[in-house]
């Protein structure tokens, strides 16, 4: 396999690799050189000039928030910029209007926590949640058809199954969801930045990310996606001075919500957090996400090959695949194996009794080259 030199000379962007073989962008990522950087800028913006070039920030909110649209397929009228994952999850889940009966149709037994906790909670306004059985450790279509009923609302899955790795198909499921006439809610945390996302073509309404993993940012920042058509069905549940429309003018009370998703947002901005989350979005589309998937692609395929030579148990299948390997050793416990590893700087996680390595664009193919022989090295004791 060879690596591109333009994506080998973004390696000095992220200072990490000194350090560590990183393949953990599926739990915490390290960020790069500009998105530190873009932080730094807008605190020495605030440390010497105070709220003198707040014009700036605003400026910045909004490419960042441009920024996110590109990378999804949206408007950036779509677009709420959000804490992280689970609040923009929570702001559908608590602002669409329920009524008693409804289902949301949900594989809680695979989903990350992030992708169930909003659901159950509206079982005290009469909601029922109702699981989809995973079929090979992710979410199949057809799974989806066999728990949709005449009283499903909402199909809520992850576009990548965090344990498993297992990879969504959003545009069947997005076809089915629009047949129906059911609302269709992705958890995108572990697809954006890792492969191109589409959530007009997936035909998806609601799609909720931050940046600390795939992005490549830090934590405390992400979007929600909200289609347009289904925005005036989502009421806000937290609205502030920035919710409204005339937002900026703080002589007169005038209570009208703006038509917009940033309705959702309803206060003070974190600027520091916007500035990194454009940095990071800006990075990955100046390499392409085209490219970011081909040497994802690459390298897990080379991972999978080299693993199985030397006994290990693999998945999910190539089919299946976006950013995530999950493994098991030929011979010895998988938690000694994590503690081997661990000693040897290697960065990964350990997700339902499975080593889980997740490469990003700049990792290369001599550094799985190296993961492989510490397997090897392990098992053959």
């Amino acid at each position: 396999m060879i690596s591109s030199p333009d994506l080998d000379a973004y390696r000095s962007e992220f200072p990490v690799v000194q350090e560590q073989l990183y393949f953990n962008h599926a739990g915490v990522s390290p960020t790069s050189q500009r998105v530190a950087t873009a932080m730094r800028e807008w605190v020495d913006d605030l440390l010497l000039h105070g709220v003198r070039f707040e014009r700036g920030w605003e400026a910045r909110t909004e490419n960042a928030r441009g920024l996110a649209a590109r990378m999804i397929g949206a408007a950036p009228e779509e677009i709420a910029l959000v804490r992280n994952t689970s609040h923009g999850l929570g702001l559908v889940a608590e602002g669409l209007d329920w009524r008693p009966g409804d289902e949301v149709a949900v594989a809680t037994s695979i989903e990350y926590p992030s992708n169930v906790y909003p659901w159950l909670h509206l079982r005290d306004r009469g909601v029922v949640v109702r699981e989809i059985e995973p079929r090979d450790e992710g979410v199949t279509p057809e799974a989806v058809a066999a728990a949709l009923t005449p009283r499903t609302r909402l199909v809520a899955l992850s576009s990548v199954q965090f344990a498993s790795g297992y990879r969504t198909d959003l545009e069947a499921i997005g076809a089915l969801c629009e047949r129906s006439g059911v609302l269709f809610c992705v958890d995108g945390i572990q697809s954006v930045g890792c492969i191109p996302v589409d959530v007009k073509k997936s035909r998806i309404h609601f799609l909720s990310a931050d940046s600390h993993k795939w992005m490549i940012g830090i934590c405390g920042i992400g979007f929600l996606y909200v289609d347009r058509n289904v925005l005036p069905r989502v009421r806000p549940v937290l609205v502030g001075w920035r919710s409204t429309t005339d937002s900026w003018n703080f002589n007169r009370s005038h209570f009208e919500l703006r038509p917009d998703a940033t309705k959702f947002e309803e206060g003070s901005h974190n600027y520091a957090g916007i500035y990194a989350l454009g940095a990071a979005l800006g990075l990955l589309l100046e390499v392409g996400m085209e490219n970011v998937e081909a040497r994802i692609r690459a390298l897990l395929a080379h991972a999978d090959a080299e693993l199985r030579a030397i006994g290990c148990e693999t998945g999910p299948s190539a089919e299946h695949r976006a950013g995530i390997l999950a493994f098991l050793p030929p011979r010895g416990d998988v938690k000694a194996l994590a503690s081997y590893l661990s000693e040897r700087n290697v960065s990964f996680s350990l997700r339902r009794g499975r080593i889980r390595i997740s490469p990003h664009f700049y990792n290369q193919p001599g550094e799985i080259d190296r993961l492989v022989e510490m397997v090897r090295a392990f098992s053959g004791r």
